[in-house]
C-alpha cells in the first residue's frame, strides 16, 4: 500500500533554522546570566567594558548580532546550513537583546533591580511561545498529497487569529503571561479574557471605575493569585537570573566603581 501511506518524520529541514535560532536564544541568555552573576560577585576572569568610562551594555552587540542575523536571514539563498548559521546569529543578538529588555523598556540600568525581573519573564515567554509555535504548528510532518497538511496549516491559522483576538482582552486586563500564551494555546487566553481583571488593568479603569463592588473582588483576587504564586516565580526567577540588589547594594557597587563622591565646595 504505497498510495495510502502516510509519511511521518520527526525532522523537517525547514524547521532547523528557526529551531537553532531558539536554542541559540535560549543558551546565549543562560551564558550572558552566568557571566554577569560572575562578575557581579567579583569571580573569574571577566570584566565590565568600561572603555572611556562609558559601561557598554550587551544590548549593543545584541542589536548588531540581530540586524546581521536578520538582513541575513532576507539575502542569504544558500540552502539549510547558510539559513542555520544567519538564525543562530539572530538568536545570539535576541538573547542578549532580551537579557536587558528591562533597560530598553526603563531606558535605564536597572538589569539588578526589580523592575529589571521584566526581561527575565520576557525571555522566557518568549522561548516557550517560539517553542510551541514550533511543536505546534505541526508536531509531525505528515504528508498524505499535501491533504493533511493544508488541513494542518488552516487550522493552525485559525488558531492563531482567534487566541490573538482574546489574547487582546488578556492584555487589557492586565494578564499579560496568559495572553502571549493565547496566542498560541487559545483556552490559555481565553481562561484570562474570561476572568476578573487585575484592579491596576486598563479594562478594570474603564470598566470597574464605577463598579465598587467589581473592583474589590479583583483586588482580593489579585491579592489571594499574588500570594500564592509570587514566592514561586520569584524564587524561579532568582535561580535563573540571579536574586535582585537592594538599594544599598547598588549605592555601594556604584561607590566602589566610581570611587568615594567629590568634597562639598567650600
Amino acid at each position: 500500500m504505497v498510495d495510502g501511506r502516510l509519511t511521518l518524520t520527526m525532522v523537517d529541514t525547514a524547521r532547523v533554522p528557526p529551531l537553532l535560532a531558539l536554542a541559540a536564544l535560549v543558551v546565549t541568555f543562560l551564558v550572558t546570566r552566568g557571566i554577569t552573576r560572575m562578575i557581579r560577585a567579583g569571580r573569574g576572569p571577566f570584566r565590565n567594558i568600561d572603555p572611556g568610562g562609558m559601561h557598554i551594555h550587551h544590548v549593543v552587540p545584541g542589536v548588531v548580532l540581530m540586524v546581521i542575523g536578520g538582513f541575513g536571514a532576507v539575502f542569504v539563498d544558500g540552502g539549510v546550513v547558510a539559513e542555520s548559521v544567519v538564525a543562530v546569529v539572530f538568536g545570539m543578538g535576541t538573547g542578549l537583546v532580551l537579557d536587558e529588555f528591562a533597560l530598553i523598556v526603563h531606558l535605564h540600568d536597572v538589569y539588578w533591580s526589580e523592575q529589571g525581573r521584566t526581561s527575565v519573564e520576557v525571555t522566557v515567554l518568549t522561548a516557550v511561545v517560539v517553542g510551541m509555535v514550533l511543536i505546534g504548528s505541526s508536531p509531525f510532518d505528515v504528508d498524505d498529497e499535501g491533504g493533511p497538511q493544508q488541513q494542518g496549516v488552516l487550522l493552525w491559522a485559525v488558531n492563531l487569529i482567534v487566541g490573538t483576538l482574546i489574547a487582546v482582552v488578556s492584555f487589557a486586563k492586565g494578564k499579560f503571561r496568559m495572553g502571549v500564551l493565547g496566542v498560541v494555546i487559545p483556552l490559555v487566553g481565553a481562561v484570562g479574557a474570561i476572568r476578573l481583571a487585575r484592579p491596576a488593568s486598563p479594562w478594570a479603569h474603564r470598566f470597574y471605575a464605577h463598579r465598587p463592588h467589581k473592583l474589590a473582588r479583583a483586588t482580593r483576587r489579585a491579592a489571594r493569585h499574588d500570594a500564592h504564586w509570587s514566592g514561586l516565580r520569584t524564587r524561579f526567577q532568582n535561580a535563573i537570573a540571579g536574586a535582585p540588589s537592594r538599594p544599598r547594594q547598588d549605592q555601594d557597587r556604584d561607590r566602589e566603581r566610581d570611587g568615594p563622591p567629590p568634597p562639598p565646595p567650600g
